[in-house]
Protein backbone atom coordinates (compact mmCIF):
# COMPACT_ATOMS: atom_id res chain seq x y z
CA UNK A 1 0.00 0.00 0.00
CA UNK A 2 1.38 3.34 -1.08
CA UNK A 3 -0.02 6.89 -0.89
CA UNK A 4 -1.07 6.44 -4.53
CA UNK A 5 -3.41 3.62 -3.38
CA UNK A 6 -5.86 6.14 -1.90
CA UNK A 7 -9.26 5.78 -3.57
CA UNK A 8 -8.50 2.42 -5.18
CA UNK A 9 -11.20 -0.21 -4.96
CA UNK A 10 -10.76 -3.50 -3.13
CA UNK A 11 -12.77 -6.28 -1.52
CA UNK A 12 -13.27 -5.97 2.23
CA UNK A 13 -13.78 -9.22 4.18
CA UNK A 14 -16.88 -9.25 6.38
CA UNK A 15 -16.60 -12.95 7.26
CA UNK A 16 -14.22 -15.72 6.21
CA UNK A 17 -16.19 -16.24 3.00
CA UNK A 18 -18.09 -12.97 2.37
CA UNK A 19 -16.53 -9.85 0.91
CA UNK A 20 -17.99 -6.45 -0.01
CA UNK A 21 -16.59 -3.84 -2.35
CA UNK A 22 -14.82 -0.91 -0.73
CA UNK A 23 -12.17 1.70 -1.38
CA UNK A 24 -9.06 2.85 0.43
CA UNK A 25 -9.91 6.04 2.31
CA UNK A 26 -6.55 6.57 4.03
CA UNK A 27 -3.43 4.87 2.68
CA UNK A 28 -1.33 6.03 5.64
CA UNK A 29 -3.21 4.10 8.35
CA UNK A 30 -4.00 0.38 8.23
CA UNK A 31 -6.23 -1.85 10.34
CA UNK A 32 -4.44 -5.07 11.23
CA UNK A 33 -6.30 -8.17 12.37
CA UNK A 34 -4.32 -9.38 15.40
CA UNK A 35 -6.63 -12.32 16.10
CA UNK A 36 -9.85 -13.28 17.87
CA UNK A 37 -11.71 -10.31 16.41
CA UNK A 38 -9.26 -7.63 17.57
CA UNK A 39 -7.89 -5.01 15.20
CA UNK A 40 -5.07 -2.52 15.67
CA UNK A 41 -4.53 0.66 13.71
CA UNK A 42 -0.96 1.13 12.51
CA UNK A 43 0.89 3.21 9.98
CA UNK A 44 2.51 1.42 7.03
CA UNK A 45 5.90 1.03 8.75
CA UNK A 46 4.27 -0.22 11.96
CA UNK A 47 2.27 -2.76 9.95
CA UNK A 48 5.41 -3.97 8.17
CA UNK A 49 7.19 -4.34 11.50
CA UNK A 50 4.24 -6.27 12.97
CA UNK A 51 4.12 -8.69 10.06
CA UNK A 52 7.91 -9.21 10.12
CA UNK A 53 7.67 -10.17 13.80
CA UNK A 54 4.66 -12.38 13.09
CA UNK A 55 6.48 -14.21 10.25
CA UNK A 56 9.53 -14.70 12.50
CA UNK A 57 7.36 -16.10 15.32
CA UNK A 58 5.45 -18.47 13.03
CA UNK A 59 8.70 -19.65 11.41
CA UNK A 60 10.24 -20.38 14.83
CA UNK A 61 7.13 -22.33 15.87
CA UNK A 62 7.18 -24.33 12.62
CA UNK A 63 10.84 -25.23 13.19
CA UNK A 64 10.06 -26.41 16.74
CA UNK A 65 7.14 -28.50 15.54
CA UNK A 66 9.16 -30.00 12.69
CA UNK A 67 11.87 -31.02 15.16
CA UNK A 68 9.32 -32.64 17.49
CA UNK A 69 7.58 -34.36 14.57
CA UNK A 70 10.90 -35.76 13.36
CA UNK A 71 11.66 -37.14 16.83
CA UNK A 72 8.17 -38.68 17.09
CA UNK A 73 8.59 -40.26 13.67
CA UNK A 74 11.90 -41.83 14.71
CA UNK A 75 10.30 -43.17 17.90
CA UNK A 76 7.42 -44.61 15.89
CA UNK A 77 9.89 -46.40 13.62
CA UNK A 78 11.69 -47.89 16.63
CA UNK A 79 8.39 -49.09 18.12
CA UNK A 80 7.33 -50.59 14.79
CA UNK A 81 10.67 -52.41 14.49
CA UNK A 82 10.34 -53.79 18.03
CA UNK A 83 6.76 -54.93 17.36
CA UNK A 84 7.89 -56.67 14.17
CA UNK A 85 10.68 -58.47 16.03
CA UNK A 86 8.27 -59.61 18.76
CA UNK A 87 5.75 -60.77 16.18
CA UNK A 88 8.44 -62.78 14.37
CA UNK A 89 9.48 -64.33 17.67
CA UNK A 90 5.91 -65.29 18.51
CA UNK A 91 5.38 -66.80 15.06
CA UNK A 92 8.58 -68.81 15.46
CA UNK A 93 7.38 -70.13 18.84
CA UNK A 94 3.98 -71.09 17.38
CA UNK A 95 5.64 -72.81 14.42
CA UNK A 96 7.95 -74.70 16.77
CA UNK A 97 4.99 -75.77 18.94
CA UNK A 98 3.12 -76.99 15.86
CA UNK A 99 6.15 -78.99 14.75
CA UNK A 100 6.46 -80.56 18.20
CA UNK A 101 2.76 -81.48 18.18
CA UNK A 102 3.19 -83.02 14.74
CA UNK A 103 6.15 -85.12 15.97
CA UNK A 104 4.22 -86.18 19.08
CA UNK A 105 1.29 -87.41 16.95
CA UNK A 106 3.57 -89.43 14.64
Amino acid sequence: ITPESKGKELLVPLTSCMYVPGSIADAEKLLIDVGTGYYVERDVNGAKDYFKRKVKFVTEQMEKIQKIASEKSKLREVVMDMMEIKLDQQLAVIKQQQQQQGVAKA
